[in-house]
Order: C-alpha cells, then structure tokens, then sequence
C-alpha cells in the first residue's frame, strides 16, 4: 500500500510531515509512506530541506495521496505544466488535501458540488474557485477528504490508516504519537471527526 504525500516548494512542515510519521506506525510489509515532489528538494516556508521520494508520476499511482500545503499553493495551481503532472482519480484513490491543498483539488475539478474545508487563509480563494468552505477541522466524501488548520493533518492522517487497515490501526497510530496522560482523550477527539465519513460496511477498504 503506497501513500504520497505531494509537497512543493515553501511547504508547510507540519502539513507534510506529522501525516508522514502518523502514517509511517503503520509496521508491515508492503506499507509505504513517500514525500512526492516536483523536483527532487523542496525548501519549506521555514527553510527546512527535504529530499523528495518519489516523482509526481509516481505519486499518481499511489492507493492514497495527501496534497499538502505551503507559501506557494496559488503559484502551483498558476503554472499549467505542473497541474497537468497531477493525474489524480478518486476512483481508485483515497485522496485528502490539507489546508490550501484543498485548492489544488479544487482547480483540478475534483471537488465538484462537495463542500471541503482549508485555512482560513485559503478560504477565499478556494470559495472563488466554487467550492463551499466548511467552518470545521475535516470533511469526506467518498474517497475524498479535506481537512483545515495546520494540526487537522492529524485527522488526515487516521483517516486513511482507518479506511486501509482499520479503525483499530488508526487508533493504535495515533495513541503512539499523542501527548502522555492526554492519549485517550487525542484518540477519542480524532476519531470522533472521521467516524462520521467511513463508511458503514466495513471499517477498511481496499482501494485496489
């Protein structure tokens, strides 16, 4: 199971990377968390450099993608050539967007007639862009979830370890990352924001 994480340049690094160790507790064969970027480093809006994993080709192919969020989101949807990389299809795909991520899903089409939540920076430019903005941390529908606020990627994060591998696996996840003698209360707040969006039948699915 391959999870991409689409990180640009002036990316937001507790977007990108509390999704990346939240979905990297998941131990077991085959499970595979990647940074997908553009270029092979991105630069965050605080100077931290990171070395890409995998291209944005790749992440295309990957069972869930997370757009994360950064300085330069309008710049990225501004720039034809790069949105045209980005062959998203939440057919096959979990996807989830963070922050001015969700902007990304938005110019891509991808968040028709589906209300979605962001920043509150963000907010005016993904409601030009025909979207409804949610006054709430995180919102799904089907395959696609958004979440706003920088520490909301937590809840991104459950999300698709609970719909992969199970609501037990997602609890687990996050009660190893969550602040001692507050654990159960960060598991309960968590899964009572995604409960409501997984669907009824079975608490995981296979994507492929």
């Amino acid at each position: 199971m391959h999870i991409a994480i689409l990180t640009f340049e002036g990316y937001n690094e507790l977007d990108s990377l509390i999704a990346l160790g939240i979905l990297n507790r998941i131990r077991k064969p085959g499970w595979r968390v990647s940074i997908a970027s553009p270029t092979a480093r991105v630069r965050s809006m605080n100077g931290v450099v990171i070395e890409s994993h995998v291209s944005l080709r790749e992440a295309n192919e990957a069972d869930a993608v997370i757009v994360g969020s950064g300085m330069q989101t309008r710049e990225v949807v501004a720039d034809p050539a790069l949105m045209a990389q980005l062959q998203l299809d939440p057919s096959r795909q979990l996807l989830g967007a963070q922050c001015s991520g969700t902007l990304i899903l938005a110019k891509l089409g991808l968040l028709k007639n589906v209300p979605a939540c962001t920043d509150l920076t963000t907010k005016p430019w993904v409601q030009e862009a025909g979207v409804d903005v949610l006054n709430q941390a995180f919102f799904a529908n089907g395959n696609i979830a958004t979440a706003g606020g920088c520490l909301a990627s937590q809840y991104l994060a459950t999300w698709i370890i609970a719909r992969l591998e199970g609501i037990d696996a997602a609890q687990s996840a996050l009660h190893y990352v969550a602040p001692v003698g507050e654990k159960d209360d960060y598991v309960s707040r968590a899964m009572g924001n995604i409960t409501p969006y997984l669907p009824s039948e079975k608490s995981a699915i296979q994507i492929r």
